[in-house]
């Protein structure tokens, strides 16, 4: 494991306008290399929004989605941090698991989720203050990462990888649970991730760590308020006040 904290200059990497969608939405959630949208709405109603179809899905008894996992598709993971839930959807949003760590012995008081390898889940533990990897087919915790020091603010995976950003480090671990990177935070407030790399956020700007690199490059983009942003492939999605707005990421 290696620490890091500089960020690098020395590669351009501009973000150029070129589309906008509308769409009327609370948060957006994730879009696909078909640009099919994953988003809520104000009745905190769960939406997939294709070029052709719009299907939804609705459990008003645990209040607002606190975040979404779209990165597979055929299972898909809701959490409802105020009641402590997540649910698994497939591809037409029907229910395949609900799990509630209220139930679940020794209780968990999770904060964030995020999707793991086949039938689990990476949970951040409020209590420990670690990450669990739990395979909620079986009901049991897999692994268990070292606790982590600082405040966490966000946390995204892939199949194969976990990024967990506290206020002081960037967290990379891989599915077996063992850290293989720790990235100093010198701002960073949110992070967004797609195969190829990870977006982060400090105040109004973009930075960009590529995939199993430890330099973390500035993003020339045009000045605006970030609220909402993800990444897929190659554009970057900023999202506010009903408009989507699609830049193509290009390296000088």
């Amino acid at each position: 494991m290696f620490c890091f904290s500089q960020e690098k200059e020395q590669q351009q990497i501009t973000a150029t306008i070129k589309d906008s969608t509308v769409i009327d939405a609370k948060t957006i959630f994730g879009i696909d290399s078909f640009e099919t949208l994953y988003y809520s709405t104000e009745n905190n109603s769960f939406h997939k929004k294709t070029k052709d179809t719009i299907i939804s899905y609705a459990n008003f008894q645990l209040g607002e989605i606190t975040s979404v996992n779209t990165f597979n598709p055929l299972k898909i993971n809701l959490f409802y941090k105020d009641f402590n839930t997540v649910v698994i959807l497939d591809n037409r949003l029907a229910e395949i698991s609900k799990i509630d760590f209220n139930t679940i012995q020794p209780y968990k008081n999770v904060s964030f989720v995020t999707s793991g390898f086949n039938k689990t889940l990476w949970v951040f533990n409020a209590d420990f203050q670690y990450l669990e990897l739990y395979d909620y087919n079986n009901k049991k915790v897999k692994l268990k990462t070292m606790p982590v020091q600082s405040r966490v603010l966000d946390l995204t995976s892939d199949y194969n990888y976990c990024y967990l950003l506290t206020e002081n480090f960037l967290y990379i671990y891989n599915y077996f649970g063992s850290l293989i990177r720790k990235i100093k935070n010198t701002g960073y407030e949110k992070l967004a991730f797609n195969e190829a790399h990870i977006l982060l956020k400090k105040t109004n700007s973009l930075f960009i760590l590529k995939k199993n690199k430890s330099e973390i490059h500035p993003v020339k983009h045009p000045k605006m308020l970030i609220k909402q942003f993800l990444v897929t492939n190659q554009t970057v999605y900023i999202y506010d006040e009903n408009l989507l707005r699609h830049y193509q990421l290009k390296t000088d």
